[in-house]
């Protein structure tokens, strides 16, 4: 038993402790340190302060590929959102389900909260009636979710959602303001709302702001919403502040690992930090990852280079099989050949006509599977006639582990 115990100590002593790991990589968790993001989320403190004053603040979509942290960030507006005293809901957009069917729940629970407060009462039983007409002409499924009222006729009932969704906003907020306590709308993966969903978020954001009502809207979704928001409404672009979420820099990268290190008593060497932003090229979720199994595969402090040269099979084994390997296996045969192609043509941006003549296949007959892999999310056009995969690295991925490189 003494050889047991022995065995066990030596055992306990190969890795740091795993329980103390302060990285935690995963889809919208928050990481220990939000670096390089302190002014972004300054000012949107600020938005959310005097839009609670009754001061006017411009809502905000951010935008950039996977992996930069748009989820984490939109958490982060929730929180301080609510912190300033303020309503919030949180929705993902999704291709199978309509704006209006998101939308229901989160609004019902809002004019809930507000109906407690004497001075929004009167406001908030219009704002209920108003809401029980919509999903009536929309014909939302409640969910088990019950309105006891009577709709509202003549509001948010005309059947045409641009109409019908500002109806309900300024119902909304015509009660928040009286309530004195803001709405904060976040929609994440805004780029798979549907062009008329889209086009009426963004008239009813519109309307809100004319009327002075206290509603702002956060959004996040990948590059190419920007087009998107443009086509659905030409003035979107100034109606919305459109803020560009990228890689962090060498400084707040070493910063987003070195400091949850040392917070945890222990640090890491200028080397070892050094290789971890050459291999993550400064994106959030990679420098978590690589923060996270680097820390379990060092047996003691200081963390130095060769942990991190060390690590770098489990790392792979990892965002290969779960981050790049969910993403390809959406993809029908004929969508993969294409990502292929491009892979083949080294790193992106690539020109359009150059995968199709790859493929041996006119531009023209090969549109609709790009349109496709876009809608899916895989890739983007950054200008016209370029394309590019919305997943850094994936092209490094697909020469490693698909073959035929």
């Amino acid at each position: 038993s003494c050889y047991i115990v022995l065995y066990f100590v030596i055992e306990r002593q190969i890795y740091m402790d795993n329980i103390r790991n302060p990285f935690a990589p995963g889809a919208g968790n928050r990481p220990p340190e939000l670096s390089g993001r302190s002014q972004l989320i300054d000012n949107t403190d600020v938005a959310i302060q005097r839009i609670a004053q009754g001061k006017h603040a411009k809502s905000t979509i951010l935008f950039g590929l996977r992996g930069v942290g748009k989820t984490v960030l939109l958490r982060q507006f929730q929180a301080l959102g609510e912190h300033r005293n303020c309503k919030t809901s949180f929705i993902e957009a999704s291709d199978d389900t309509s704006l209006a069917q998101l939308l229901y729940p989160q609004i019902n629970q809002v004019l809930r909260q507000l109906s407690v407060i004497e001075a929004a009462k009167s406001l908030t039983y219009k704002g209920q009636r108003a809401l029980r007409s919509f999903a009536s002409v929309f014909k939302i499924s409640a969910g088990g979710i019950d309105i006891s009222v009577d709709p509202a006729l003549g509001i948010a009932d005309s059947g045409l959602l641009e109409n019908d969704l500002s109806d309900l906003f300024i119902q909304i907020g015509m009660a928040a303001q009286a309530a004195k306590q803001p709405w904060i709308l976040l929609i994440d993966e805004v780029q798979y709302l549907s062009t008329q969903d889209l086009s009426a978020l963004i008239v009813a954001i519109h309307q809100i702001n004319q009327k002075s009502l206290p509603i702002l809207f956060f959004g996040a979704g990948l590059p190419q919403i920007l087009a998107l928001a443009g086509d659905a409404k030409s003035y979107a672009e100034r109606l919305f502040d459109f803020c560009k979420i990228d890689a962090l820099d060498l400084t707040a990268s070493i910063h987003a690992i070195r400091q949850p290190i040392e917070t945890e008593g222990e640090s890491i060497s200028d080397d070892a930090l050094q290789v971890i932003f050459e291999k993550t090229q400064g994106y959030p979720f990679f420098l978590q990852e690589w923060g996270y199994q680097v820390w379990n595969m060092s047996a003691q402090s200081p963390i130095d280079k060769q942990n991190v040269i060390d690590a770098s099979d489990r790392v792979s084994v990892r965002l290969d099989e779960g981050f790049f390997k969910m993403r390809l296996d959406r993809l029908t045969p004929k969508e993969r050949d294409y990502v292929l192609a491009m892979a083949h043509l080294g790193d992106g941006p690539y020109r359009s006509a150059e995968v199709a003549n790859h493929l041996g296949e006119k531009p023209q007959k090969l549109g609709s599977f790009r349109e496709k892999i876009i809608k899916k999310g895989m890739i983007y056009s950054p200008e016209h006639g370029d394309i590019d995969f919305t997943v850094p690295q994936f092209a490094d991925f697909l020469r490693r582990t698909q073959g035929g490189f």
